[in-house]
């Protein structure tokens, strides 16, 4: 049996799956977590990534490995392969401010042309620019800047400072794939090459960028060395490296995604996202205009606020996230008029960083246990749906919407997802779709042929449109987004 493993480095944690090459059937797995906070050090990654590997039985039997990562962080290196500060997150909202300069800078419509997207606080250009604002010593020493995912594969190839690595500071080794460099704001997925101009407007001078590899490419093999310290059976036995990918663009493979699909997200962060065969370019900056893991594109929005929604109203009403969707479905359709905006740590889309949450109209009648949790729900469904309108009017068909994330196995959120949506839903198996997704990319590198592996569907919630959750919603998101804007 031939083996290939994906790893998911996520905000939160690392996950592994290892799977069969032929059928995708799952071997085994293993996870570890990630240290808290909106900056880590990229060396917690790597400890974990040791972790979780050993927590899947290590690589003895692996031919191939393929790593997705969270999006837009920012690794900068010095000339010497040292991490030069903690890595900026993708939800650090620090960078608000730096993105709307680059914007004022250079126009919104000739950024969106230029790179498929417009600066928000998460995108690498956007901390960039802040690091050369508020850190100009530090900004001066970048030699190189990578993403989470590259950095990781880098050090896999026994790369980084030469105290601590086999490779030593090879920067020129540095690779990533088209889906996690269309998150930068300095590469064009329509012309597949870095904008070296938007670089140096982000960071003050040009660096060392990651080459960036198509979906079936190797980024190389994982150093003996390293192989041996992660349980090779034979170090000197190549494991093949596969490109890697930006996260949603690794679930979207994991899920075997095709045109008419949409997939709906519910992470720390919420995501909708469609494969297509266009690029999108949206000026007003709410779609990003990502290139996806298979050669196409990925028009995609993320809201800041998603499952943390439901572990902030769960917590204020005193129960479980189980006891909170028993409690939503005791209430009707649009929670007796209560609305939670659940901006609890700013937003994204729409782009109020400074934003704060707010329940609105909320009555002694309708003040109860029931329609508090019921808006909870209603109320992060609603900003994914938004995301929807968003992703359609750049001409994406949505036939059926993909329910994915840990919160999507409550019933609650499936039914109320159903009421909410206006296409069918499905809820596929639980599973590590990112990492899924960089296994399939693991076996696509090792024999150049994309795998057919199957996915299964747990629910298929009936459909039943509620209206009016949407239109209580869009007034009271109306009313708080003038407050930030």
């Amino acid at each position: 049996m031939t083996l290939v493993a994906g790893i998911d480095s996520s905000t939160q944690s690392c996950k592994v799956v290892i799977r069969d090459a032929a059928s995708g059937a799952l071997v085994r797995s293993g996870r570890a977590a990630h240290p808290d906070g909106t900056e880590v050090d990229p060396g917690a990654w790597w400890v974990a990534l040791g972790e979780a590997i050993a927590d899947a039985g290590g690589l003895a039997d692996v031919s191939a490995l393929s790593v997705a990562g969270q999006q837009h962080g920012m690794v900068a290196l010095d000339a010497a392969g040292r991490v030069i500060r903690p890595a900026l997150l993708w939800n650090d909202t620090r960078s608000a401010a730096a993105a709307d300069d680059l914007v004022a800078e250079v126009g919104a419509e000739e950024y969106a042309r230029r790179s498929g997207v417009v600066p928000v606080a998460s995108f690498t250009a956007s901390k960039l620019r802040w690091l050369r604002d508020a850190e100009p010593a530090n900004a001066a020493t970048v030699a190189a800047v990578a993403l989470p995912h590259d950095w990781l594969v880098w050090r896999l190839r026994g790369c980084g400072p030469a105290e601590s690595s086999p490779r030593g500071p090879a920067l020129e080794l540095l690779c990533t794939d088209r889906s996690d460099a269309s998150g930068t704001a300095y590469w064009s997925p329509t012309t597949g090459e870095y904008d070296r101009e938007l670089l140096r407007l982000a960071l003050g001078h040009d660096a060392v960028l990651p080459r960036v590899l198509g979906p079936a490419e190797h980024a190389g093999t994982v150093h003996p060395v390293i192989a041996e310290r992660f349980g090779a059976a034979d170090p000197a036995a190549d494991i093949v490296l596969g490109a890697g990918a930006g996260d949603n663009a690794g679930a979207a493979l994991g899920l075997d995604a095709v045109a008419g699909d949409v997939v709906v997200s519910i992470g720390t962060s919420g995501t909708v996202f469609a494969v297509t065969d266009a690029a999108a370019s949206d000026a007003s900056g709410t779609v990003a205009g990502f290139a996806d893991a298979s050669g196409r594109f990925l028009p995609l929005i993320a809201t800041l606020n998603a499952a943390r929604v439901l572990d902030a109203v769960a917590g204020l009403l005193g129960v479980d996230h189980a006891e909170l969707g028993e409690l939503a479905l005791q209430a009707e359709a649009g929670s007796g008029g209560a609305v939670l905006v659940p901006w609890f740590e700013g937003e994204r889309t729409p782009n109020l960083p400074r934003a704060t949450a707010g329940f609105d109209g909320l009555t002694l009648a309708n003040s109860t246990r029931p329609n508090l949790a019921r808006a909870a729900i209603e109320g992060m469904l609603c900003g994914l749906a938004d995301g929807l309108d968003a992703v359609r009017a750049q001409g994406v068909s949505a036939e059926r919407i993909i329910l994915i994330g840990g919160a999507a196995q409550n019933p609650a959120v499936q039914r109320i997802a159903a009421q909410i949506f206006d296409a069918p839903v499905v809820v596929p198996t639980p599973g590590e779709y990112v990492a899924d997704g960089a296994a399939r990319q693991a076996r696509w590198a090792l024999d150049g042929e994309r795998p057919n592996w199957a996915v299964t569907v747990a629910a298929r919630p009936t459909p039943e449109h509620h209206p009016v959750i949407r239109e209580q919603y869009a007034a009271a998101r109306a009313a708080r987004a003038a407050r930030f804007a």
